[in-house]
């Protein structure tokens, strides 16, 4: 259940914004919650571009939709590719308003001293590198038009990072890209807000937890409530009806609200326990016999 209507830090949202006639550029929206935003905002009167590295999902997703929707292939993490796709979406449709900024990838669960320095590159390559990218190109074009920036963080950005490191690593640093954007966007008369998900039913996820044996027991550390799943489309229109009030933040689902507005005290007796509990010792010399 999302409870996040009555989260008070709503109060701090912004005049509302209809998408209608407007331009939006999404990543990673070949399939799961991009794919949904899409949908959404097209449904909603706005011309898409749907960014994927994958150009025939791309394209199949653009087709099912409509006139008003293009499909790019481009590569978050090549920053000429991102400001090539940011211009082609200005060229078909004349301007640029929103930008969800959403692409992102699981590693495979290791632990920092046996995981592939590689594989820590290409996340933080993808998840946070990559949203820089995608915005930097944009801006201009969104604060010619008041336009709103989504950048999709995790709730994985507060949580503990054991054998998932560079996940939790990069959507720390979406979020505070986001925060220092909406301040910055703010002053020129635009906005930007941060997406907070737990976990969602999407391929991502079902590679990293479910068909992943040591990913099953690590999800399992996660207690009631915040180990309740949302559909990519739940959280395709936290991110939709997020943008129609210029939302600074939106969370789902919303378990863990609480969470995040006690992080700072929950964080320091978590980690704590974590730290000291000897089933989780154990999976984690599983990660390192394996890795």
């Amino acid at each position: 259940m999302d409870i996040g209507w009555f989260n008070p830090l709503n109060l701090l949202a912004g005049p509302s914004y209809d998408v209608r006639g407007k331009t939006a550029l999404i990543t990673g929206a070949g399939q799961g919650i991009g794919r949904k935003v899409a949908d959404i905002l097209y449904r909603r009167g706005a011309s898409v571009a749907l960014v994927d590295v994958d150009a025939a999902m791309a394209g199949r997703a653009a087709s099912a939709l409509g006139e008003r929707a293009y499909s790019i292939a481009a590569d978050v993490a090549d920053r000429a590719d991102m400001q090539r796709a940011v211009e082609e979406t200005v060229r078909r449709f004349g301007r640029l308003d929103v930008v969800v900024a959403n692409a992102g990838v699981t590693p495979r669960p290791a632990t920092l001293r046996t995981m592939d320095p590689d594989e820590f590159d290409r996340v933080m390559a993808i998840n946070l590198n990559g949203v820089f990218n995608t915005v930097r190109p944009a801006l201009d074009y969104v604060v010619a038009a008041r336009g709103h920036v989504v950048v999709v963080s995790s709730c994985a950005a507060f949580a503990p990072g054991m054998g998932g490191s560079p996940y939790m690593v990069s959507k720390a640093g979406v979020e505070q890209l986001g925060r220092a954007l909406r301040v910055e966007l703010a002053a020129v008369g635009a906005s930007a807000g941060v997406a907070y998900f737990g976990v969602v039913q999407t391929q991502m996820t079902r590679n990293m937890l479910d068909e992943d044996e040591l990913g099953q027991e690590l999800d399992g550390y996660l207690p009631w409530p915040l180990n309740i799943r949302i559909t990519p489309e739940e959280a395709a229109r936290t991110i939709a009806d997020g943008i129609a009030r210029r939302a600074a933040r939106t969370i789902a689902p919303g378990g863990w609200e609480p969470y995040a507005l006690l992080r700072g005290v929950v964080n320091v007796v978590l980690d704590s326990r974590l730290a000291n509990d000897t089933g989780l010792h154990r999976l984690i010399r599983q990660l390192e016999q394996r890795g």
